[in-house]
């Protein structure tokens, strides 16, 4: 049972279906959820608002960190390496503070791959200044 602040309980009943009780009330309200394994994600994901953040920005990283001048290997672990340091952070502000740092970075690395796109297009069709 999942207590909330404004004194709404939620009563797990089954994989998919949920009862939901107003305390102030006394009204019942069936709820059907369209997860398959409820309970567990349902309670991180109450637990951590923020997950869905986290896990956006790791894989955007992923994605980006293809391109990346020193391998694709080489920035997998560092990322995985920065990710499990800060694993451990509960306060919400501090993870909002990663995320926008992890943007940041996100960010950075695009800029850098265009100005490698560009280095490359400048060489090609323009003559060195002599």
């Amino acid at each position: 049972m999942l207590t909330f602040s404004t004194g709404v309980k939620w009563l797990v009943a089954g994989k998919t279906t949920f009862l939901l009780y107003d305390l102030n009330t006394s009204a019942h309200q069936n709820i059907t959820c369209k997860y398959e394994h409820v309970n567990d994600r349902l309670i991180s994901e109450m637990a951590n608002p923020l997950r869905g953040e986290v896990i956006r920005l790791y894989k955007n990283l992923l994605f980006i960190g293809r391109d990346y001048p020193q391998g694709y290997v080489f920035f997998r672990e560092r990322m995985k390496t920065a990710f499990m340091k800060n694993k451990d952070v509960t306060d919400p502000e501090k993870i909002k503070k990663l995320v926008a740092r992890g943007d940041f970075v996100i960010k950075e690395l695009e800029a850098l791959y265009f100005l490698r796109k560009y280095r490359a297009m400048k060489k090609r069709y323009y003559e060195p200044n002599k």
